[in-house]
């Protein structure tokens, strides 16, 4: 018999970061540096050029010499002015960015709020779609790559993101925790509340 348990997950919390910039002398130029621009093609937003960070710092999928973001990526992106998002030549900010996800995906919103809270807590996050989850996440320091891998560089959890009124089978939990294993990765439920905050249950299997 297996007995399904939650098992919350405190995450580890952000750490404060120190600014170690020196004061700018009169004769140094303030300038912005130039920031990536994504183009919304239809159902498909990419880069064509200067992304080679974002792809250093694993968000997205390189494509023909191109970077494909997923709607969760960009709509992060976007709120910490990495890059700039346009549709048919014309600029779209946040909001607007947003409400052509939710048009897509309904549960655009939860989703973004937790991918958020992973990225700024340090972790990569990238789609789970292949998995049956939202998100595949790994752990910190650990970059995306193909090919064979360290034990340390494969999947750490994957996560299924839910509001805090959802509700399922036992059966369907049995699946999750039966897919996480059957990959070596541990299984998490971000639950999303009304104010968004995020906390994480993991569900184990315990053979009595």
């Amino acid at each position: 018999m297996t007995v399904l348990s939650w098992v919350q997950i405190p995450l580890v919390p952000l750490v404060g970061k120190v600014s170690m910039a020196s004061k700018k002398t009169t004769n140094e130029k303030s300038a912005k540096p130039k920031i990536p621009e994504c183009r919304l093609l239809e159902n498909k937003l990419v880069i064509s050029r200067g992304f080679d960070e974002l792809l250093q710092k694993s968000y997205g999928k390189y494509d023909e010499k191109r970077l494909e973001l997923s709607l969760v990526e960009a709509l992060y992106l976007l709120e910490k002015g990495r890059i700039s998002v346009k549709k048919s030549g014309k600029k779209m900010g946040f909001h607007a960015l947003m409400d052509f996800g939710m048009e897509k995906d309904k549960r655009l919103h939860e989703k973004f709020i937790v991918y958020k809270d992973l990225r700024d807590r340090g972790f990569v996050a990238k789609t789970g779609f292949k998995f049956g989850c939202d998100f595949r996440v790994y752990q910190r320091g650990v970059g995306v790559k193909k090919g064979p891998k360290a034990a340390s560089e494969h999947t750490k959890w994957i996560v299924y993101t839910v509001p805090e009124d959802y509700a399922c089978s036992f059966a369907e939990l049995s699946r999750a925790v039966r897919l996480a294993h059957s990959i070596r990765a541990q299984m998490l439920w971000a639950i999303v509340d009304n104010e968004n905050c995020v906390t994480y249950f993991e569900v184990v299997r315990i053979k009595p």
